[in-house]
C-alpha cells in the first residue's frame, strides 16, 4: 500500500482555495479597501485552488501510469 501526500494536500488546498474564493467574490468592499484596493482573499484563494488541482492531477497521472 503506497501512501501519496499529493492527494491529502491537494485536498486540502483545493478546499480551503475554494472557500477563499467564494469569500473573494461575495465578501465585503471593506475588506478590499483594507488591503490597498486588491481582493487577497480572491488572489490567495484562486492560487490555492490552482495548486490543490495541481497536486490532484499529478496524483492521478502517478495513479494512473502505474496501472
Amino acid at each position: 500500500m503506497n501512501f501519496d501526500l499529493r492527494i491529502p494536500l491537494g485536498l486540502l488546498f483545493t478546499v480551503l482555495g475554494s472557500i477563499l474564493v467564494v469569500i473573494g467574490l461575495f465578501g465585503s468592499p471593506e475588506l478590499v479597501e483594507k488591503s490597498l484596493g486588491l481582493n487577497m482573499n480572491l488572489w490567495w484563494g484562486l492560487f490555492q485552488l490552482l495548486f490543490g488541482l495541481s497536486m490532484l492531477i499529478l496524483a492521478w497521472r502517478q495513479s494512473k501510469s502505474k496501472s
